[in-house]
């Protein structure tokens, strides 16, 4: 109930005038079934702004940071996210991720449209990076087609770190699904893990346009992270008189 009432009530009309977004290959997306919609994630806003545009309810897989935020930004994220029924994902380790294919695997096997972001966190440049098998294991498991999408403009509007959104043009493309059938009973074999997620990422590069980097977004972003507090420790800025 909450859920609705946030996307035709409450945050829908207002993302709507904000971001001003543009629909593209709606049709592409079952109007009933299971199905994941596997997109690009450039920006906090993608998580509102596709719910907001799909005819379904679609539950994402979201990190379980936003549900043990401090202060009254923690507690409202987290009551939003809970509200709208998504998905915590603890992305600490193994073990956690196969509790987040479990959990992907029950909205599947309900009927539902899932939502994931196979690169695992937000492009903190806006590149496209190299996604995790993850949604290739539920995509072969569950026996679902993939939709990949694709939002184009967030990245400007609200890049990581911006708290408050600019408003911008956005584009939130949907492609034709992916059937990945022939490869049924195949999900513990990781090359074939490999090609199907790679397969869903071409299909999201080829919507959105972007750079691909063939590398985990979180690996560049820790190798930035380090080099430039190495530069920092070697090169200190010296204090202003």
């Amino acid at each position: 109930m909450f859920y609705h009432l946030l996307k035709y009530v409450l945050l829908g009309p207002l993302l709507r005038v904000v971001f001003r977004p543009r629909i593209e290959g709606l049709e592409h997306v079952p109007a009933s079934g299971p199905a994941i919609v596997a997109g690009n994630h450039l920006s906090f806003s993608d998580h509102f702004l596709m719910p907001a545009v799909l005819k379904r309810r679609i539950t994402f897989l979201a990190k379980a940071e936003y549900f043990t935020g401090p202060g009254l930004k923690g507690r409202l994220t987290a009551f939003f996210f809970r509200s709208a029924g998504q998905i915590p994902v603890d992305r600490s380790g193994k073990e956690a991720g196969q509790a987040a294919i479990r959990e992907g695997l029950g909205v599947l096997a309900k009927g539902e449209l899932l939502g994931i972001y196979p690169e695992g966190t937000r492009s903190h440049d806006g590149r496209l990076y190299k996604g995790k098998v993850g949604v290739a294991v539920m995509a072969l498991r569950a026996g679902v087609p993939v939709i990949p999408c694709a939002m184009i403009g967030t990245f400007e509007a609200q890049p990581p770190g911006k708290v408050v959104p600019t408003p911008h043009p956005v584009v939130i493309r949907f492609g034709r699904p992916l059937d990945f059938s022939r490869y049924a009973g195949m999900e513990s074999e990781k090359a074939i893990l490999r090609a199907v997620t790679d397969e869903i990422m071409y299909a999201v590069l080829k919507l959105s346009g972007q750079e691909y980097v063939d590398q985990y977004a979180a690996v560049v972003k820790a190798e930035q992270t380090a080099a430039k507090g190495e530069k920092e420790r070697r090169f200190p800025r010296a204090p202003l008189s």
